[in-house]
């Protein structure tokens, strides 16, 4: 077994703001692949699929995989996570998303 941390970060964006959110979490990449510990971190959408018919409220979700949990607590005290948060996410004045689920994963045992 490894020590490696799975993050599903998803995103429901609030209406109309679809494209932007995807876009300012995109901007989050180059930043956080050149980061100590990070082993994959990417935004992704949701696709009508057959073999998945059912749709989430989390249409947009980060995939991230860490080295270890000190690498993704490092992550998410960096000054450009924090902000995205802060501005995004809490402010209610400036959010773009109208709710957000992180969960971590561990393939230990």
């Amino acid at each position: 077994m490894s020590q490696r941390i799975y993050c599903i970060a998803e995103f429901e964006p609030k209406k109309g703001y679809e494209q932007e959110l995807f876009e300012k979490l995109m901007s989050l990449e180059p930043l956080t692949l050149r980061e100590d510990g990070c082993i994959r971190y990417r935004v992704t959408r949701q696709i009508k699929h057959p073999q998945a018919p059912s749709e989430s409220k989390f249409s947009i979700v980060f995939n991230e995989e860490w080295a270890n949990v000190e690498a993704f607590d490092l992550h998410c005290a960096k000054p450009y996570i924090v902000e995205f948060f802060d501005k995004y996410v809490e402010n209610t004045s400036s959010a773009i998303v109208a709710d957000c689920n992180v969960r971590i994963f561990s393939d230990e045992l």
